[in-house]
């Protein structure tokens, strides 16, 4: 009988939200903020990271020195701290671009070369630009001899708000969003099989296309940079290489193209690319410090951010900024004096920008440790201040979220909402059942810097930094001093990512 009674207690209990039951100590919360607002010292790092190391592309020597930097800044404020090796694919480096518009008239051209894509062999390449569907094996049949010798639109130009008109209204974003539509639609229709094999066939087409285009005669694909102002964007990954150039083209250049292929008259485009790829596997590193907990040091609270970036820009605001908050979250709960019940461990990611590469095989090396971690913070939303926190599917810890934010809800961290967040690191922990949060944070012009060649220290706000590196510390530590592990979420089988390969036979083509 009594064992009956504890196990149907025990049930009860768990199914109670966590926030009820476990009380959130705040001891020590307003000497962390102290420490975060009134010496600071984010602002100094950012500047050397992003100024005098610059951009990390994974796989770059950049980025093996900012891994070394921030190893040894870690042991400056007396935190043990080393680096831990990855594998991959393969090196590549961005050469001299030139981009022109031939015809009708003769203009220089905004552009920049997809990363881990094709050059040009040292040759300018001058042909037409044509607006083609090759979306599906039918389509590229049909388009085939149109591509021979031609730049490739494989889509019509973005719907971009002319930022200095008006503002947009409801009636204004509705309108946009379905004039883009009904322009998609009748250039690309969706796919109607949905089984499992036809997914599988338009996942292979996805990586043979471009091998395909080349085999074809194509001189490159044109990619839109759907930004305004001449603003560049930037993706790119060596497990998916294009045997041909890709070339994103500023979103003013490629409406002009678009709009003239529309009146039937064929712009012509010359363009040369000198980018080096390497053939072998790299390594990689993730920075990892940590201060040991006093009383559950095995049970583990990670502050996490990616320390990788592209490079038109210098990384700043992705996400040199989240680093560096991190970083900064580390040097306060040092110098703050206070000893956490549980290990804090400060991780800063590579390859994040290429797939959560560098998280994912973090987590897979520790998986035997991931039913203590209690959880993981991620900060990669721009410079902005953190606002609060979306659960992550995770509603029952909104009282929780609240408890743990009271103490900086003063600063503008009050926000709990229920919503999930993806793209970046603690979604690598997700599978382990490991609860993972990324902060909500102010945008602060982020469209604009993300992905491109405006990503540089001077978009960083300095407040933002401080309250952002009060808020990572508070939390951390109120969650390595609760009584409890957090409840766990589902685990799932992790199934490693490999590198794309086309059919055989068209690579050696």
């Amino acid at each position: 009988m009594i064992r009956r009674t504890l196990l149907l207690a025990l049930v009860l209990l768990a199914a109670r939200p966590l926030g009820a039951q476990v009380r959130v100590d705040t001891t020590g919360a307003g000497v962390l903020i102290g420490e975060a607002l009134n010496r600071s010292e984010v602002m100094a790092r950012l500047e050397y990271l992003t100024d005098a190391i610059g951009p990390r592309l994974t796989g770059s020597a950049a980025m093996k020195l900012a891994n070394d930097w921030t190893e040894a800044q870690f042991k400056v404020y007396g935190i043990n701290a080393w680096q831990e090796e990855w594998e991959y694919g393969v090196t590549w480096e961005r050469g001299p671009i030139a981009f022109q518009l031939e015809s009708p008239f003769r203009r220089q051209l905004t552009a920049h070369s997809w990363a881990w894509t094709a050059g040009t062999g040292g040759k300018t390449l001058t042909g037409p630009v044509v607006l083609v569907d090759v979306s599906t094996p039918e389509s590229l049949a049909v388009y085939k001899d149109k591509v021979k010798g031609a730049w490739l639109m494989l889509r019509p130009a973005a719907n971009i708000w002319n930022p200095d008109g008006p503002p947009m209204t409801a009636a204004d974003s509705a309108a946009a969003q379905k004039e883009r539509e009904a322009r998609q639609a009748a250039f690309r229709a969706s796919p109607q099989d949905t089984s499992e094999a036809a997914r599988q066939a338009r996942r292979q087409f996805a990586v043979d296309r471009n091998y395909l285009l080349r085999n074809a005669g194509a001189l490159g694909v044109l990619t839109d940079g759907s930004k305004e102002f001449g603003l560049m964007t930037m993706s790119g990954s060596a497990y998916s290489i294009s045997p041909l150039p890709n070339v994103v083209i500023a979103h003013e250049d490629y409406a002009q193209l678009n709009r003239l292929i529309n009146r039937g008259v064929s712009p012509t485009l010359s363009g040369r690319i000198e980018n080096t790829l390497g053939t072998t596997p790299v390594k990689q590193w993730n920075t990892v410090a940590e201060i040991r907990g006093s009383e559950w040091p095995d049970q583990v609270v990670i502050l996490g951010a990616h320390l990788d970036s592209w490079d038109l820009g210098t990384g700043t605001t992705d996400n040199a900024t989240g680093s560096m908050v991190v970083m900064e979250a580390a040097r306060v709960i040092a110098a703050s004096g206070l000893k956490p019940k549980r290990t804090i461990r400060f991780v800063l990611f590579s390859g994040e920008e290429q797939g959560l590469l560098g998280s994912v095989a973090y987590a897979a090396k520790h998986a035997a440790e991931m039913p203590n971690v209690q959880a993981v913070l991620v900060l990669d939303n721009g410079t902005g201040m953190i606002t609060g926190q979306a659960l992550q599917g995770r509603n029952q810890d909104a009282q929780l979220w609240q408890d743990l934010l009271a103490p900086v809800a003063s600063l503008g961290a009050s926000k709990v909402r229920e919503a999930n967040k993806g793209g970046t690191d603690h979604l690598a922990f997700t599978p382990y059942g490991v609860p993972g949060w990324n902060f909500d944070q102010e945008a602060r012009g982020y469209n604009h810097t993300h992905h491109s060649q405006v990503d540089t220290f001077d978009h960083a706000v300095p407040g933002d930094l401080r309250q952002a590196s009060a808020v990572m510390a508070v939390t951390a530590f109120e969650l390595a001093n609760l009584p409890v592990l957090l409840p766990r979420g589902p685990v799932r089988e992790v199934t490693p990512r490999t590198p794309a390969a086309p059919s055989p036979g068209l690579a050696a083509q």
